[in-house]
């Protein structure tokens, strides 16, 4: 089982946003912190968990456990819907990957339990500005 822990973080509505993704498990301990165009917090969200779920399945990973603190990715994913056409081909994406895993789950965390991928979504902005 891998474990995947994604965050995206914007400063700014629009503003300068990045993404991190910490992933742990099947031998794999890896974090990836990546600055991304500036966009919005939802966005950044679902950019971070669909490139989460890029990473774990290039890695051939059959059962993962995703974790997240943003509501919206996680409702989206359970609910297989999101009303902003803005998300429509970012939930596409992800569900297209999520079909290729065995077995998947998604649970929502509290800010305070998804401190790695959250250091390193504000490492990627923090970046930015040197």
């Amino acid at each position: 089982m891998i474990e995947l822990f994604t965050d995206g973080a914007s400063a700014g509505n629009p503003g300068l946003s990045g993404i991190g993704i910490f992933f742990r498990g099947e031998g794999y301990h890896e974090q990836i912190s990546e600055a991304i165009p500036a966009t919005n917090n939802h966005i950044a969200e679902f950019t971070a968990f669909v490139r989460g779920l890029e990473e774990v399945q290039k890695r051939g990973a059959t059962f993962v456990a995703a974790k997240s603190d943003a509501k919206i990715v996680v409702d989206a994913i359970n609910k297989n819907y999101v009303k902003n056409p803005d998300y429509r081909p970012f939930l596409a994406r992800a569900l297209a990957i999520i079909e290729t895993f065995d077995v998947f789950y998604i649970e929502w965390l509290p800010d305070r339990q998804n401190k790695a991928a959250d250091t390193l979504a504000r490492r990627a902005i923090q970046q930015q500005l040197r």
